[in-house]
């Protein structure tokens, strides 16, 4: 290879930023942190960091997911234990402003777990809190400007994400604990679509599609009312026929 000089080309960092969702008090939650430094000190942010040398970026969006929440990543190797929780990539962020510091390229990544404790805050953030998305995404074109960095974008993006994979794949039952409900599941769709559902038909569909529920053979009484009949996740990760989201 023909030798270059490396001082030729800008600098450029790379980040990880993380948006985590989960479901408490019925609410599609999203995780956020304050700012403890500048740029944009004292504003809600995306948990998240820069990549280190040493890392790809899968390991930095999990050890990032360790620092902020104290969760691990699910490990796809280990499909039938209850490893961690849903991490994905969603996309990348390379808008040249985007960060007043440098040139700063941002890898963000998904990550879905159940209804997840008061979380701690990490690294440069001196709060963290649990929000519902409603309140972040505020406004006819979903967008805040109250979010450090393009955060709203980013916080925007996985939403939809994560409204639209629960249609087609299983990745609802990822916001579940391992046993649950039909009518948890149902709480689940209803608080990340934001809408309301039918109990019946939505029964009747998600019982229905082949290998998206299997029984876990019991039931529990925690929602109040006659016991209800417990389930695991089914080994399908596509469905079919898809849940299709409700016209609103």
């Amino acid at each position: 290879m023909s030798p270059y000089d490396p001082s030729a080309y800008p600098p450029f960092a790379v980040t990880v930023d993380l948006v985590v969702l989960t479901v408490r008090r019925h609410a599609l939650c999203a995780l956020v942190v304050r700012r403890g430094e500048q740029p944009f000190q004292g504003r809600w942010a995306l948990p998240g960091g820069f990549v280190r040398g040493d890392e790809d970026l899968s390991a930095a969006a999990a050890r990032e997911l360790a620092e902020e929440t104290g969760l691990c990543a699910h490990d796809p190797a280990s499909p039938g234990v209850d490893n961690g929780a849903h991490l994905e990539q969603l996309a990348t962020y390379g808008d040249p402003q985007r960060d007043p510091r440098m040139r700063v390229v941002s890898v963000a990544h998904l990550v879905l777990a159940p209804d997840l404790p008061a979380p701690r805050a990490g690294g440069d953030a001196n709060s963290a809190r649990w929000a519902p998305v409603d309140e972040l995404l505020e406004g006819p074109d979903q967008t805040v400007t109250s979010l450090a960095f393009d955060h709203a974008r980013i916080l925007a993006d996985g939403v939809e994400r994560a409204r639209s994979k629960i249609e087609y794949s299983s990745l609802a039952t990822a916001f579940c604990p391992p046993e649950f409900t039909v009518g948890e599941l149902r709480r689940v769709y209803e608080a990340v679509w934001g809408v309301a559902l039918d109990p019946r038909n939505f029964h009747r569909k998600v019982t229905g599609t082949p290998g998206f529920l299997v029984p876990a053979g019991g039931t529990t009484t925690r929602q109040g009312g006659r016991p209800a009949q417990l389930f695991r996740a089914g080994g399908a990760t596509l469905l079919n026929p898809p849940m299709l989201r409700p016209e609103v």
